[in-house]
């Protein structure tokens, strides 16, 4: 797979790659950061209902899907039926299909407004496309012209390890990004540096397979108090879930 990190002034050129692919047989994942508009926020966002009526406008003789977290279940499975079988070339969805989604024909995924994810996430996000017999690709769409951000768009750009990704991912983020952004709560290790000390988050997560192993419910009396802690934290968090 290639990826490859571009602002707006590909965006002609965007919309014709998406043409070529669709008229050679293949699909097409956009992927976006909202459901909806929201006129609230400062800075502008692509949104799932309004860029695929945008798409739809573009490519009229193509069928262009939606699929978002907000959507019913039966309606959400309809579209993606309708993607598997074909009938669909150009789905435009939230990160709901970051896992779970299997369509072998699909050979490009775009992201749009790239820098409202993290590394991690963008790397499971284009694990939906390249999963069949054909060249695949991912874009990258970003207008945010930061230096950070550019570095860590590059680092998708130039390797599909993932141990190699998370490892960069949590040296940017932080650890109180396990769970969404820093605001959540959690605080940042001081003990050690997680994204420098790698070692240790690989021991930390050798023991906890260990543990769960063992106590899968954590049900064990000398495991309550974690338990405790996990419920807690999972509770301020659950916004974060999808």
């Amino acid at each position: 797979m290639d990826t490859f990190a571009v602002d707006e002034s590909y965006r002609s050129r965007l919309n014709g790659f998406i043409r070529k692919q669709v008229t050679e047989g293949r699909q097409v994942f956009v992927v976006v950061p909202m459901v909806e508009e929201n006129e609230e926020l400062n800075i502008k966002l692509k949104s799932a209902q309004e860029h695929a009526a945008q798409l739809s406008a573009l490519f009229p003789d193509l069928k262009v899907g939606c699929v978002h977290g907000k959507m019913k279940a039966k309606d959400k499975d309809a579209v993606m039926a309708a993607f598997v079988s074909g009938e669909i070339q150009i789905l435009v969805a939230t990160t709901v299909i970051e896992v779970g989604v299997d369509v072998p024909n699909a050979s490009l995924m775009i992201v749009e407004n790239a820098e409202r994810f993290g590394l991690s996430q963008l790397h499971q996000l284009r694990g939906r496309v390249g999963r069949g017999k054909h060249k695949s690709y991912c874009i990258l769409v970003s207008d945010n012209d930061s230096p950070e951000l550019k570095s860590r768009l590059d680092i998708m750009c130039k390797t599909g390890d993932g141990f190699k990704i998370s490892e960069e991912d949590l040296r940017l983020r932080g650890p109180g990004d396990f769970f969404g952004s820093r605001q959540h709560g959690l605080p940042e290790m001081h003990v050690a540096d997680l994204g420098a000390d790698v070692n240790v988050l690989q021991q930390a997560q050798d023991e906890s397979r260990r543990l769960l192993e063992k106590d899968p419910q954590l049900e064990l009396p000398e495991h309550r108090a974690l338990r405790q802690r996990v419920d807690k934290l999972y509770e301020a968090n659950s916004a974060g879930f999808n």
